[in-house]
């Protein structure tokens, strides 16, 4: 078995154009396809994260709010790396997106941060 790569993430969002405007308009990425699933109520939208890996952004009506504290069993963040954390702070700062201070990561000796898309979750800058 080779699972060498990641294909997708999919994350469901409570607000699809504010999801949008956050991973398109502000984090920078490319939009792959965007569908509107009237037999599910829903918008999907594939976003291009690399050449392997995308996003997937589910809108769907009156989602359950995600579990803060104590945290659940499942994905607890996303994590993007960067050649700069600092650079990268100032460019989500430009666009208004607040980030917690820099540290640095215990194990890899790695500067990182994190910061949260409209719904809460986090996510993760790691150089």
């Amino acid at each position: 078995m080779n699972l060498s790569k990641i294909h997708h993430i999919a994350i469901i969002v409570s607000d699809y154009e504010a999801a949008k405007e956050f991973y398109v308009n502000k984090l920078g990425f490319s939009v792959v396809r965007e569908n509107y699933r009237p037999e599910r109520k829903d918008w999907k939208l594939d976003l291009r994260v690399n050449e392997h890996t995308e996003l997937e952004i589910f809108a769907e009506e009156n989602p359950p709010k995600r579990v803060n504290r104590p945290e659940a069993c499942g994905l607890r963040h996303l994590a993007f790396c960067v050649e700069s954390v600092e650079q990268t702070v100032k460019e989500l700062a430009e666009v208004g997106i607040e980030c917690e201070p820099i540290r640095v990561d215990d194990y890899t000796g790695k500067k990182m941060i994190f910061f949260h898309d409209p719904d809460g979750l986090p996510l993760e800058l790691h150089e």
